[in-house]
This record gives C-alpha cells, sequence and structure tokens, in this order.
C-alpha cells in the first residue's frame, strides 16, 4: 500500500482569508516503510509574510522571493501524491489551504483518502497531548533539529509517529539493555562460554532413604510383566 506523509507551511491559519502555502513537504511509504522518496516545494505566496507566520517557520520575503508559484509546481505535486492514502498531522487545516491552492489553478480538490494522526493519537491516548511534538516525546523520536516547524521536516517525523500510532516497530522487542543494543539478529550470533554439566547424582544418604522407601511400597508396578 502507497501512502503519503504530508506537512505545510504557511502564511497564515486561514486560507479562505487569504493566506497561501509556502513550503510543501512529502515523504512515500510503501507497506509502511518509507521508500527514500520526497517532495519539497517552496513557493512564493506573492504576499508578504506576517511576522506571527515567519516566527513559526522562519520562512521570510527574501527567501520565498525567486521561488515558483504553487501553479507552476502544480502538476509535480498532483503527480507526486497519485492515489495514495494521504497521512497528515491535523489533515483539516494542510487540506483546507492545499485545496485552495488547486482551486486558484482551476483545478479539482484533492479526492485522496486520508489519516489524521491527530484524531488517531487522540483515539489511542483519549485526553493527552496529541501536538507532533508531545508524541514525539511519548514514542522517544529525536526532534531536537526542530528548532522551526518546516514541512518536510516535520513529514519525517510524522512518518515516524504514524509507524508508532499504527503498532510501533518493536525496536528492541523488549530485550536487556545489551542486546537490545545489537537487536534479535545480535542476539542469536553471540557466543556464549559452554558450562560443564553440573553433578547431580544421588548421595549414599539419598540412596539409603530411597531403599528404604521402596520396601514399603506392596505391589510394585514396576516388578509387573
Amino acid at each position: 500500500m502507497r501512502e503519503v506523509v504530508l506537512d505545510t507551511e504557511t502564511t497564515g491559519l486561514d486560507p479562505l482569508a487569504g493566506h497561501r502555502v509556502v513550503e510543501i513537504g512529502c515523504i512515500e511509504l510503501v507497506n509502511m516503510v518509507a521508500t527514500g522518496r520526497s517532495l519539497q516545494l517552496y513557493l512564493n505566496p506573492e504576499m508578504p509574510m506576517p511576522a506571527g507566520a515567519q516566527e513559526v517557520h522562519g520562512l521570510t520575503d527574501e527567501f520565498l522571493a525567486d521561488k515558483p508559484l504553487f501553479a507552476d509546481k502544480v502538476e509535480e505535486f498532483i503527480e507526486f501524491l497519485g492515489d495514495a492514502q494521504l497521512v497528515i498531522h491535523n489533515a483539516q487545516f494542510d487540506l483546507g489551504f492545499l485545496n485552495a491552492e488547486l482551486a486558484r489553478t482551476g483545478r479539482a480538490k484533492l479526492t485522496n483518502d486520508y489519516v489524521d494522526t491527530v484524531s488517531l493519537a487522540r483515539r489511542k491516548f483519549p485526553g493527552q497531548r496529541a501536538s507532533l511534538d508531545a508524541l514525539c516525546d511519548r514514542f522517544s523520536i529525536d526532534n531536537t533539529k526542530r528548532t522551526k516547524h518546516g514541512a518536510l521536516l516535520d513529514s519525517e517525523l510524522l512518518a515516524e509517529v504514524y509507524l508508532e500510532l499504527s503498532g510501533g516497530r518493536q525496536r528492541d522487542l523488549g530485550l536487556a539493555p545489551e542486546m537490545a543494543a545489537t537487536g534479535l539478529s545480535g542476539m542469536l550470533a553471540v557466543k556464549r562460554t559452554v558450562r560443564p554439566a553440573r553433578p547431580h547424582a544421588a548421595s549414599a544418604a539419598e540412596l539409603a532413604a530411597h531403599a528404604e522407601f521402596l520396601k514399603k511400597v506392596s505391589d510394585p508396578i514396576w516388578l509387573k510383566e
């Protein structure tokens, strides 16, 4: 099964108010395994970057000035998605922006099936925080590079979170730390010292006690043919 983990960065919170997409990040999964294929698009929003949005993702007017318009990259974007199931954190936000961008180019809305990982996390951990950072903390996923939001980096982190939410990868199968470091294959390859068998013959006292016990047994089965 092919899936695309997707994230966007924008100039604001509401596409209906004219805010635009400035970055798209996509990671391809096939049968829950990252293939190495990805797509990152920086886009000129044709509007000044509000200070609040710039504080979130760090993308400036100067950086985006020479970037292509969404209309220039729409074919590449749609081709990468294909008919894959989408994996999105807070899907209605990203889909709302992407569908608004598609509408500006005269394209139809996305019809791909999708998984909203916020909803998935809330079902699995009711009452707990479901932000991407909170889920990275829960699953011990290293997000120290996430000093700012970034669509491709967030997609990479979300792909790891999604795998954990879908059952996890059982990194060490519950092994002791020294075995977890090498994994199961390493554990099987470990050469152990063979210990000699411990002495287990009965003592003279035990043999005598056993002989006395046998005298008390009437009609023993071991004497029958």
